[in-house]
């Protein structure tokens, strides 16, 4: 006997969905496209270092064009110096022993004066270019240089009228 063949199975498939009462149904299109697409946010465009390089440029009037100037005057003054040795009164305080270069005097004065300006101007630039992240490499090399300008500016003083005193001395003590 051979056994009866039953049919196959018929597949399963699950009762129609209903929407539940009060809910809102699918539109009859189906869901429309959304209306803007997702863009990634854009880096933020580069400032422009301007204000970084204007207080280099700042700063480098403060220690380097000033201390050139004070070397110049300062090797000046040192060389006038021996020749009215002499003359100074220690008991006074009397400057008039720098009449023979008072010339050099006040270029080093104004050099010193200068330098000092654009120095304290190049420091508040190059804050204000980190801060505002506008050159913000110039501003950190303008900033450091800006405050090694008084001690290159007297380095360079001290090291020029010691030099020009002693070529000064040579060439009136030897005479």
């Amino acid at each position: 006997m051979t056994e009866p063949q039953l049919p196959p199975p018929a597949p399963y498939s699950p009762p129609p969905y209903q929407t539940p009462p009060g809910a809102y149904g699918t539109p009859v299109g189906g869901y429309s496209a959304p209306s803007g697409t997702y863009q990634a946010p854009q880096a933020a465009q580069p400032k422009p270092a301007t204000l970084g390089v204007i207080s280099f440029v700042l700063s480098l009037v403060a220690a380097a064009v000033a201390s050139i100037i004070v070397g110049i005057a300062g090797y000046q003054v040192g060389y006038g110096l021996p020749t009215v040795m002499n003359d100074i009164d220690a008991t006074t305080s009397d400057l008039s022993f720098l009449s023979p270069v008072r010339d050099q005097v006040l270029m080093g004065e104004i050099a010193f004066w200068v330098g000092a300006l654009a120095g304290i101007a190049a420091i508040v630039l190059a804050i204000m270019a980190i801060v505002k992240r506008q050159g913000r490499v110039w501003g950190i090399v303008a900033l450091i240089l800006a405050v090694l300008g008084p001690v290159i500016f007297f380095v360079v003083l001290t090291i020029t009228l010691t030099a020009g005193a002693g070529a000064g001395a040579v060439a009136h003590y030897s005479a």
